[in-house]
């Protein structure tokens, strides 16, 4: 099992992308409201102030997905899936995606026929 972490950028985005989760073969995930270093930085932190210009564009807030997946097949397919609704996730500004290893997990639903 892996945990597939998605800080999504523009919160524009999110259903598409939890529709896409969904076609991928995740049924479930936790999302969270989170915000960038950047942005903390800047709008939080007096000694940073100076960088307002080169946050302007920027989004202030991102969505946090976290989703407890099987397989490496599961995380491609969502990547795919993502990349079609958010642009490549190389380009700069779109989000990051990433997996850690899950050692142990309890509490997750099964899926109906997986009995």
């Amino acid at each position: 099992m892996k945990l597939l972490v998605f800080v999504l950028n523009n919160e524009e985005y999110l259903e598409e992308v939890l529709q896409a989760y969904i076609e991928a073969g995740i049924t479930g995930s936790t999302i969270l409201d989170s915000e960038g270093m950047g942005r903390f930085l800047t709008y939080e932190v007096p000694l940073f102030e100076g960088f307002k210009d080169f946050m302007k564009g920027n989004r202030p807030y991102n969505k946090t997905i976290l989703s407890v997946v099987k397989d490496d097949s599961v995380v491609a397919k969502a990547k795919a899936l993502v990349d079609e609704i958010v642009g490549s996730l190389e380009n700069g500004g779109t989000g990051i995606m990433f997996t850690v290893p899950v050692d142990w997990a309890s509490g997750l639903v099964e899926d109906e026929g997986e009995e």
